[in-house]
């Protein structure tokens, strides 16, 4: 669950479930009592009508945190103008190498390259809403100038982020990147 969207995707499932949930953010939800194995049955099922799953592991957890870390550092750009590892290491509580880890054996790619990945989306959003140069992009999106914005870019996607506006180029939802 990885969008505000998702949230009340997620609410309706407990409801269609009819399990009381205490609140809801992106990645959990909270419960105040364990689920009887016929509600989590329900639950599952709900879930999985609209894509979800349950994470239950402490792996997979993990990599969940993660995820929203760095979702949450590529839209914060000013609130953690330290390295990605540092951010990571003080929301999680754990090292990095450790994170970097299992994320890379459960995800099948680096932490790093999902970190691009989300940076991307964000660049894509910001060129759709036109309110901003690629140098003012750059600098929110935490790249050192434009023209490494456009390298990684257009590494990325293919095309450079000129290209991408005159095309009206797609963007992913934030649980596909």
């Amino acid at each position: 669950m990885v969008c505000r969207h998702c949230i009340t995707a997620v609410q309706s499932a407990f409801e269609k479930a009819g399990i009381p949930v205490d609140s809801i953010e992106l990645g959990k939800a909270l419960m105040s009592r364990q689920l009887s194995p016929d509600e989590n049955s329900r639950l599952e099922e709900a879930l999985h009508d609209l894509g979800f799953e349950i994470i239950s592991g402490h792996e997979e957890a993990i990599v969940e945190a993660a995820k929203r870390a760095i979702m949450h550092h590529v839209r914060n750009e000013s609130e953690c103008r330290f390295k990605l590892s540092s951010c990571i290491e003080k929301q999680l509580g754990l090292p990095y190498s450790n994170v970097s880890r299992i994320f890379s054996r459960l995800e099948g790619r680096t932490l790093e390259k999902y970190h691009i990945a989300q940076k991307v989306e964000r660049v894509k959003e910001l060129l759709q809403g036109g309110e901003h140069t690629l140098e003012e992009i750059a600098d929110m999106a935490g790249y050192s100038s434009a023209a490494h914005l456009s390298r990684q870019f257009k590494a990325v996607t293919g095309m450079s982020p000129t290209r991408f506006i005159q095309t009206s180029g797609t963007r992913k939802p934030l649980n596909e990147i």
